[in-house]
């Protein structure tokens, strides 16, 4: 059961405050088991979780998954920095005390490399279970639920990071004629960074939502400690990832040599710096509600973010329903090849699609006593019926990556679940489209799953809020964190942290 503190979890911050939840509810998918033929009667599934108002969605399934199961659920909420140390240590001490948890996708690989989770290969096809299909899920983050040729995550949460931008502000006649006046070119859709710059540039310090105030040109959340690295691992992406180097981002695969200080990584964040000079000064401190909160209250006219924010737009107390956008984050005009160490200029804009952020999902602790229950519950959330529902809404957290979720003739969709969830036409197309683009692209920023990863991330994040605060140039800011890398991977044991490396990349 949970401990008195565990019952107590902190204030979660990375929730928007400024719109309301939904009352959207999915339907029931399973029927009551017949008393005396109750496949889990008398066990117990024990959860942790992520905070969620009434439980999540996890906590709606609980008197279906009881009533057809026997089974009893006990969901133990904690916010996302409490999660992972909870569960390592419920599983390096053998204890057993949780069946699963939610996990991000970057704990795939300290928990395949401890023989820490079970993999439901056994479970998936098996009739005693709810089906769901995992050739639904788009080709990126159907990649981010296996390990090693086994799977692991049960398809929940797909994350990846978007560009969103003010439509009505882009297609303004004034600001279209002033904008080509002051850059010499059509205000549109950002397609590189450059422009994404002067897009921010142009409606920083102008009044944005109509009260009097001036705003800014973008919103996003840098605080150090608040996953706000995340940003910059989809803004550098096109710097550095390209056709000839698809996988050579974070270390070389042959001899975990760190890469993170490369001329492409040191370009993207002079331009990073640059950027953050038209954004609210105090976004240096904010965590991912605050940023999201700003955008919904029409204070910015872009920023890149997750499929979350595209929800909480269509909710009550969004002031941007109806002219919020959606496209994949922009690319560059060339990249520093890792592989020929040199530039590569590009006639088209270079844009590399991401799974960046967590794609949260369950995963069954190896020490589960009720490890077929508690595969029962994550294949009953992982099944259509529920996730279409998860994605329309905001407030839970899980965004879509399923052709279902996506409207023809990018996936089989249809557009009034949508319209009755009360989206607006024009914003959900964008967006769907805009995530069946950033998904499917061949080209993918590669995602780190290996022991230490958030310790490397980490370590990133302070050094880019170094370089942020304008404490540590660019250059300097990304060798100190080469550094860092080299001291994590010297502790964790190099030859360990390459066959793990290479394992986690298919090579």
């Amino acid at each position: 059961m949970a401990t008195a503190q565990e019952a107590k979890p902190k204030t979660e911050v990375y929730k928007a405050s400024t719109v309301n939840v939904g009352d959207i509810v999915p339907p029931r998918v399973v029927a009551p088991c017949q008393p005396g033929r109750c496949p889990f009667a008398g066990q117990t599934v024990t959860m942790l979780i992520i905070k969620e108002a009434n439980e999540g969605a996890l906590g709606e399934l609980r008197a279906e998954f009881e009533a057809a199961t026997g089974a009893k659920l006990n969901l133990v909420q904690l916010t996302h920095q409490d999660l992972f140390p909870t569960f390592m240590s419920d599983l390096t001490t053998h204890a057993g005390k949780y069946d699963a948890s939610y996990a991000g996708a970057w704990w795939l690989g300290e928990l395949v490399a401890g023989d820490y989770i079970l993999s439901y290969d056994k479970y998936f096809k098996d009739p005693r279970f709810p089906s769901w299909s995992l050739d639904d899920v788009l080709p990126a983050p159907r990649s981010l639920l296996s390990y090693a040729g086994k799977k692991y995550m049960v398809a929940n949460d797909h994350d990846g990071q978007v560009m969103y931008y003010r439509r009505d502000l882009l297609e303004d006649p004034q600001h279209r004629a002033a904008f080509r006046q002051k850059y010499g070119y059509a205000l549109d859709v950002p397609k590189t960074w450059a422009q994404f710059r002067d897009v921010a540039e142009y409606f920083d310090g102008k009044d944005l939502n109509g009260d009097g105030e001036p705003d800014h040109g973008l919103s996003m959340h840098l605080k150090v400690g608040a996953q706000g690295m995340f940003h910059f691992m989809s803004f550098s992406a096109p710097f550095v990832i390209g056709p000839d180097s698809p996988k050579l981002y974070w270390f070389d695969p042959a001899d975990m040599r760190p890469l993170i200080a490369s001329p492409g990584h040191v370009r993207a964040l002079e331009a990073f710096v640059d950027l953050v000079r038209f954004g609210p000064r105090d976004m240096r401190h904010w965590d991912l509600g605050q940023s999201w909160d700003y955008l919904l209250a029409g204070r910015a006219a872009l920023t890149f973010t997750w499929g979350d924010l595209g929800a909480l737009a269509q909710q009550p107390g969004s002031k941007v329903k109806g002219k919020i956008g959606a496209a994949p984050v922009p690319g560059t005009r060339g990249y520093y090849s890792l592989a020929r160490h040199d530039w590569v200029a590009t006639a088209q804009p270079n844009v590399v699609g991401n799974t960046t952020g967590g794609s949260w999902a369950g995963v069954i602790s190896k020490y589960s006593k009720a490890p077929q229950a508690t595969y029962y519950l994550l294949a009953l959330m992982a099944t259509r019926e529920k996730s279409t529902v998860y994605a329309v809404r905001g407030w839970d957290g899980i965004d879509p990556g399923r052709r279902f979720h996506f409207l023809p003739p990018d996936g089989t969709g249809q557009i009034a679940t949508y319209l009755q969830a009360g989206w607006n036409e024009v914003d959900v197309r964008d967006y769907l489209h805009a995530y069946f683009e950033n998904f499917s692209n061949p080209l993918q920023f590669p995602y780190l799953r290996i022991p230490g990863a958030f310790s490397y991330w980490q370590a990133l994040d302070v050094h880019l809020g170094e370089a942020v605060a304008g404490q540590l140039s660019a250059e300097a800011a990304l060798k100190a964190a080469a550094v860092d890398f080299e001291e994590i991977t010297l502790r964790l044991g190099r030859e360990r942290q390459r066959s793990a490396y290479r394992q986690s990349l298919g090579l």
